[in-house]
């Protein structure tokens, strides 16, 4: 049994979900789409190779302590189109452990303090066969008050397999006089290629000055004027022409020095010398204006998934 066989194959825990999407008679279909509270599955939309999953939290987020495990395998030559129904809200920590969240041994074993255990987590594997794809496209993370969020995901492309995936954060509950005053964001994405990693991004933002001796500055004066700051994957040989078209774009840019902040700002970077892939990194003045954007960048997808899903990505 390989190692994805063997991911799959292990008990589903309290918090933990499954996808393993195949092709058959060029139409996807779901060998397993299985979740356990707080985390919900739902797929309402299946067009020939292309299938469409809901990411859901009970209770339209997750609270302290809550623990999230979610394995992928999208199988050769099958579409699977990630998507979550409204942004990730991260409710305040709060001590201690709670039950719905996954019980691992490491859990049992580990000398960690309650807050550590408190943490919102979020761990995500997901494995991208020969000809299939990937496209992680969910709403923004939205951290309340006081939260702590650790999110780990970590992306196994085989061969000739395609990724996009959107991982951003907005600046909180605005209207609620909440920006960027959350505790601790911790986010990790990591692309394998062929058992070769090629990309690791860590975004970390803590309320916490972290011992460098710079003067101490609230985390709300090192993020403004943006309110959204967001981090685009692409990778593979379906996504060629979108990172041509972005690339173009980006070469266009011109630098010159403003009077006031511009309302969208954003940087492309190529993830190695294959030139198969790029990482894309946006910030924006509001959600709205980074969402518009994303959405005019990626309108190469249309024709990969259709007119009707992608209105669905950007609904």
């Amino acid at each position: 049994m390989n190692m994805q066989s063997q991911a799959l194959a292990t008990k589903i825990h309290p918090g933990s979900g499954r996808i393993d999407l195949s092709l058959h008679a060029n139409r996807a279909v779901f060998s397993e789409l299985s979740s356990t509270y707080p985390l919900k599955l739902l797929s309402p939309h299946v067009h020939d190779e292309t299938a469409i999953v809901y990411m859901l939290t009970y209770g339209g987020g997750l609270v302290g302590g809550d623990e999230i495990s979610l394995v992928v395998n999208v199988q050769a030559g099958a579409r699977l189109v990630l998507l979550s129904q409204g942004s990730t809200k991260i409710f305040k920590t709060r001590l201690g452990k709670r039950l719905a969240s996954v019980d691992t041994k490491e859990s049992h074993t580990s000398a960690v303090s309650p807050l550590y255990v408190s943490l919102t987590k979020q761990n995500n594997r997901c494995v991208i066969a020969p000809r299939s794809m990937l496209l992680l496209l969910p709403e923004p993370v939205t951290c309340f008050r006081d939260a702590s969020y650790n999110q780990i995901q970590r992306f196994d492309i085989m061969a000739d397999g395609s990724a996009v995936i959107l991982d951003w954060i907005t600046s909180g509950r605005i209207s609620l006089g909440e920006e960027w005053v959350f505790s601790r964001y911790y986010s990790v994405n990591e692309i394998w290629h062929d058992g070769k990693r090629i990309l690791k991004d860590v975004m970390l933002l803590d309320s916490q000055e972290l011992g460098v001796q710079l003067p101490e500055r609230p985390l709300r004066k090192r993020l403004l004027p943006y309110s959204c700051y967001g981090m685009l994957i692409l990778y593979g040989p379906q996504v060629r022409s979108v990172v041509a078209d972005i690339t173009a774009q980006y070469n266009q840019i011109s630098v010159f020095k403003t009077k006031s902040p511009s309302p969208l700002i954003w940087s492309l970077s190529p993830i190695d010398s294959t030139e198969q892939g790029v990482v894309v990194r946006v910030a924006g003045l509001e959600t709205e204006t980074v969402k518009s954007w994303l959405r005019q960048a990626l309108l190469g997808l249309e024709d990969l998934v259709g007119k009707d899903v992608y209105r669905r990505v950007f609904s």
